[in-house]
C-alpha cells in the first residue's frame, strides 16, 4: 500500500482522563499510529523525556512496528502530558508547558527522504526550538505539506498560525478554528473558497463535529460527509486525528477526494466508540483495510 513516505512532525504525549485512565496521544502521534496500521511506514519526528512514560511510548511504537529512528530522547524535559476533561460530550485539554516535544532537534533529520507528504500540527510550534526545526525541515521538503490546525489555548496566536499556512498545500481545521482564523465569516463554503485562494492551497478540509465534514479542492470540487449513526460514542478524543490519517492515506495513494472523505468519516466515527485516540489492536483496523 505504501507510496511516497509520510513524514509526521510534532507532539507525543499521554492523555490523562478523569477516571485515572491514561492513553498515548498527541495529534501527530495518533496520525502516525493509524497510518502505520494502514500499511504505511511513517517517519515520526518527536521527542520524549528520560522517564517511564517515554519508555512506554518507545516500547509501544516498537511493538506496533513503527520506525523509532527519529523519536528523540532528551535528558531534561519530561514526556508530554495533557489532562483531558469531557464537557457536554466534547473534550477539553489542559496542556503543560515546556515538554519534551517542545525541544525537537534538527540533528539527524537532514538525511530523511524529503518527498511525499510532510504532516504537522500547530501545538509543537509553540516553542522556538521545535518551531525552528520544523522550518528547517520544510526548507528541505520537496513534496506536499499538510497542516492539521489544533488551536489549544493559550498556546497559539493567529499570525503565527497563518504564517504556517502560507507554506501549506492542504489544511484541516474545525469550524471554530476556521472562524478564529478569518476576520469575517460568511457561509462556510464561501469562507473555504476565500481561504483556499488566499493561501493558494490544493485543498481545505473543515470538520464540523457531529455534523460531519466538508472538503474543497482547487479544482472546485466540494464534498460533504456525515457521521454514521451506528456507533455508541465513548468520547471524541482523537476523532479528528483519525480523519487526518485517512486524508493522508488518500493523498498518498491517489484516491479521489470524495472517496477519501467518505472513508475518513467512517474511520473517525468508529474511533468515537473507543476510549482515547489510539487503538493497539490491529483487528480494529481490518474492516478499514478492505476499502
Amino acid at each position: 500500500m505504501e507510496n511516497n513516505p509520510i513524514i509526521v512532525f510534532g507532539e507525543v504525549l499521554f492523555d490523562h482522563f478523569p477516571n485515572g485512565e491514561r492513553v498515548m496521544g498527541g495529534a501527530p502521534f495518533n496520525v502516525a499510529w493509524h497510518t502505520q496500521a494502514f500499511g504505511q511506514t511513517p517517519l515520526f519526528i518527536s521527542r520524549v523525556g528520560p522517564d517511564a512514560t517515554g519508555s512506554l511510548i518507545r516500547a509501544a511504537m516498537r511493538l506496533w512496528g513503527m520506525n523509532l529512528d527519529f523519536l528523540q530522547q532528551g535528558s531534561i524535559y519530561q514526556t508530554g502530558r495533557v489532562q483531558v476533561t469531557i464537557e457536554c460530550g466534547e473534550p477539553s485539554y489542559s496542556i503543560l508547558p515546556d515538554q519534551a516535544y517542545d525541544h525537537i532537534q534538527m540533528q539527524g533529520l537532514a538525511g530523511i527522504k524529503h518527498t511525499g507528504i510532510l504532516y504537522h500540527g500547530t501545538l509543537a510550534t509553540r516553542s522556538p526550538v521545535s518551531r525552528n526545526t520544523l522550518i528547517s525541515l520544510k526548507k528541505l521538503h520537496q513534496g506536499r505539506i499538510f497542516i492539521d490546525v489544533n488551536l489549544r489555548q493559550p498556546w497559539w496566536n493567529k499570525s503565527d498560525v497563518l504564517n504556517l499556512i502560507k507554506d501549506a498545500d492542504w489544511i484541516k481545521v474545525n469550524l471554530r478554528e476556521l472562524q478564529a482564523l478569518q476576520d469575517n465569516m460568511a457561509d462556510i463554503q464561501t469562507n473555504m473558497e476565500k481561504f483556499l485562494f488566499q493561501y493558494n492551497l490544493e485543498g481545505i478540509i473543515v470538520t464540523c463535529a457531529e455534523k460531519g465534514a466538508l472538503a474543497l479542492n482547487k479544482a472546485g470540487e466540494f464534498f460533504s460527509v456525515v457521521p454514521t449513526t451506528s456507533v455508541d460514542v465513548i468520547d471524541t478524543v482523537g476523532a479528528g486525528d483519525a480523519f487526518s490519517a485517512i486524508l493522508l492515506l488518500g493523498l498518498n495513494l491517489g484516491w479521489p477526494l470524495g472517496q477519501t472523505m467518505e472513508r475518513a468519516q467512517a474511520f473517525a466515527s468508529a474511533m468515537t466508540g473507543q476510549r482515547g485516540a489510539t487503538v493497539n489492536d490491529l483487528n480494529f483496523y481490518k474492516p478499514f483495510l478492505t476499502f
